[in-house]
């Protein structure tokens, strides 16, 4: 899936050649939660890869599909004073994790980072004006999955808009086919939620998550979203409670479900099933949003061992790896940002997990939001009430 694209270029860098013998008895210790059947497969490529470096991979993975867990074992690892070499990290955590002092900085190996990366990417990469994280992979985050033999069994045609979408998922239903299928978490919910809120433009997405304007939260048409959300719910099956992301897609790779609304890293698990795109399934814009794109990304930060303010070799050789993907991706962002408008989004690992606005906004108002939007949320989907109530300050 999306750590399996990351591969290809990780394992073609051919950095660090000629370490030492010191340096190759090196064990690296690496935190992450890709642990689907995609990303287990992938993270063994690279485990193979720096084992031929001469390096001994110590793999820490937690799983989830959001991190919340893997977050809480890092808190853990590092109060312990047993911090690992690296970990996955997101959005305005990597702020947090800077700003205690326990993390390496990578300018040595930063390269032309900041000439590729868009600005939106760049800027969050950066502590107190160094490079402290690097960024392994960019995702776009709305998209439709389908299962192109439900489709043609039901005889519809890819939604563009949301009155075709529920006609296609009455079709489906008609059918004998589960018309979506939905992981029972909430940054799953909540990225449903925004898929919605971006079908209704990208000014509006950014007004409603990014500048939190009362007017546009408290509109009739962020009422409307609410209600195409509360519509959508009405399809899916009663055993989603708890369901994660994977487990929802293989519903949609088996035949069991006919759609699914998840973000790109979705590829890895069809293309691990030996599926392919436009003969087994179709991936589509969220309707309404072919013009726009919700993004998130990936990044590993590398924290201080035994107490040294540098990086170690292998920490090194991790994060110049990653200057190669970083720099294959930046090229392939260029390209959908000439064509898309972009809908700026940052997640993190918390409470709603990766369902995450951020810009530029106090720390005290990113730390609000997500619990906030997720109570909204659910107070909308479980009451009647016709107008959501917003707080800034809450």
């Amino acid at each position: 899936m999306k750590f399996r694209a990351i591969m290809g270029a990780l394992c073609a860098a051919g950095l660090m050649c000629g370490v030492s013998a010191v340096q190759a008895a090196e064990s690296v210790e690496v935190l992450h939660w890709w642990t689907s059947g995609g990303e287990s497969k992938a993270v063994g490529v690279l485990k193979d890869d720096m084992t031929k470096q001469g390096y001994t991979w110590k793999d820490f993975a937690v799983a989830g599909g959001a991190g919340a867990a893997a977050m809480t074992a890092l808190k853990t690892q590092v109060i312990s004073g047993n911090a690992p070499s690296a970990a996955q990290i997101k959005g305005p955590l990597i702020q947090d994790w800077a700003s205690q002092g326990v993390l390496v900085p990578i300018d040595a190996v930063a390269g032309d980072w900041k000439k590729n990366l868009p600005p939106e990417i760049d800027k969050i990469m950066h502590a107190d004006g160094h490079y402290v994280a690097a960024p392994f992979s960019v995702h776009r985050v709305n998209w439709l999955y389908i299962n192109k033999a439900a489709l043609d069994k039901a005889g519809g045609k890819v939604p563009t808009t949301w009155p075709e979408f529920f006609s296609l998922a009455d079709k489906m239903k008609a059918a004998g086919i589960q018309p979506i299928a939905m992981g029972g978490q909430p940054w799953q919910d909540l990225t449903l939620w925004e898929d919605v809120v971006l079908s209704q433009g990208a000014d509006f997405y950014k007004k409603a998550l990014v500048d939190l304007d009362e007017k546009t939260l408290t509109s009739d048409k962020m009422v409307g979203v609410f209600d195409t959300v509360r519509k959508i719910q009405g399809y899916f099956d009663a055993g989603r409670t708890g369901r994660d992301w994977n487990l929802a897609t293989a519903m949609v790779i088996n035949g069991k479900a006919g759609m699914q609304f998840m973000g790109d890293w979705a590829k890895g698990e069809f293309a691990n099933a030996g599926k392919k795109s436009g003969s087994d399934y179709v991936c589509a814009a969220v309707p309404g949003t072919e013009k726009a794109y919700t993004f998130n990304v990936d990044s590993f930060v590398f924290f201080q061992q035994k107490g040294q303010k540098a990086a170690t070799p292998g920490q090194l050789r991790s994060r110049r790896r990653s200057c190669r993907r970083v720099s294959r991706s930046s090229s392939a962002c260029t390209r959908a940002r000439s064509r898309c408008v972009w809908a700026c989004r940052w997640t993190s690992s918390t409470t709603a997990r990766r369902s995450r606005t951020r810009m530029s906004r106090p720390r005290s108002s990113r730390v609000a939001m997500c619990p906030r939007w997720h109570t909204a949320w659910r107070n909308r989907m479980q009451q009647p009430a016709l107008s959501p109530t917003w707080s800034r300050s809450s």
